[in-house]
């Protein structure tokens, strides 16, 4: 396989609970040579187990499993490392004669492996600390508010409770005196797959899609997850890492730091997926070139709309 290829690399998108798994895997059997490549940011750590829906040995079917379950929660991973080891794997897939399928709802990873970030400065572990600090006491709003000072420009393309990239933008202009948003242009060349990748994404009924949002996270609760995060937080793993920062993750750090009870923990998990679940679909409403799917992965009406529109029936 060159890397003048003309084959198509799919990618299955949609929001948190919306059964991407499961037709992520059924698409790679369809293909009949479908590798996955994790597109999920909480997945990628080990240790993070119960909140992140990793598919099981019998869920993957046979199908290989890539970027998954392989960097340390203390690792400070970002988008633009996760761009580069998709686009490895993906050579690497295509080398073999497989067809690379990505599966996960984290849009903004997907869009940094088609369009290349800019070289940015590497994190100043000090400034960041801060600005966690910062975020503890005033909450993510405070920043988005200090960006939106500092980089309006930056700032409009951002949910005010995305502190993660709001972060970023305030630690790129007090590390260079640039703005994001004057840098952001500058960014790296295309790569030669990324016009092939095609999106699919799966578009549940909202009310449908809450109620199982609300029930996998008591699922979560009852499966054992403060005790997975208790045994986390005693290996040396920070609550302030991007993995214990994760939805469904740091509402458990809050509780066990006494500053929640176990009641309030457990339905602000709910709300914070929710939430994510709102953000997804607006992202991937915003990605001009999506194809929806109607429904949940799991259900026969999505599976034979995609195979249809691939020609795979």
């Amino acid at each position: 396989m060159t890397r003048k290829s003309k084959k198509p690399i799919y990618s299955i998108a949609g929001p948190t609970a919306s059964g991407k798994t499961e037709i992520g895997v059924a698409l790679a059997l369809r293909l009949g040579n479908g590798e996955i490549i994790n597109c999920d940011s909480v997945q990628i750590y080990r240790q993070i187990e119960i909140a992140t829906a990793k598919p099981t040995v019998e869920e993957r079917r046979g199908v290989p499993h890539h970027l998954i379950d392989y960097v340390s929660p203390n690792v400070k991973y970002t988008a633009a490392d996760w761009a580069a080891d998709a686009a490895a794997k993906i050579e690497e897939i295509e080398r073999r004669g497989s067809v690379p399928v990505m599966v996960g709802g984290a849009g903004f990873y997907l869009r940094s492996l088609r369009q290349p970030f800019f070289e940015s400065p590497k994190t100043d572990e000090s400034l960041r600390a801060k600005l966690t600090e910062l975020r503890n006491k005033k909450g993510a709003e405070h920043l988005y508010k200090m960006l939106w000072r500092i980089d309006k420009a930056a700032a409009d393309k951002l949910f005010p409770r995305d502190y993660v990239r709001v972060m970023r933008g305030l630690e790129v202009y007090f590390q260079t005196g640039v703005r994001l948003s004057e840098l952001q242009p500058q960014r790296l060349e295309q790569p030669e797959f990324a016009e092939r990748i095609k999106i699919f994404a799966l578009r549940p009924p909202r009310e449908i899609l809450y109620q199982k949002i609300n029930e996998r996270t008591e699922r979560h609760f009852k499966n054992g997850l403060v005790e997975e995060v208790r045994q986390i937080r005693a290996s040396g793993v920070k609550d302030d890492t991007n993995a214990l920062g994760a939805h469904g993750y740091r509402r458990v750090c809050e509780y066990l730091r006494g500053e929640r009870t176990l009641e309030t923990a457990i339905e602000q998990s709910k709300q914070d997926v929710r939430n994510y679940a709102k953000r997804q679909m607006s992202w991937f409403r915003r990605e001009a070139d999506v194809i929806w799917l109607d429904g949940f992965g799991d259900e026969i009406a999505a599976q034979e709309k995609l195979w249809k529109m691939l020609g795979l029936e």
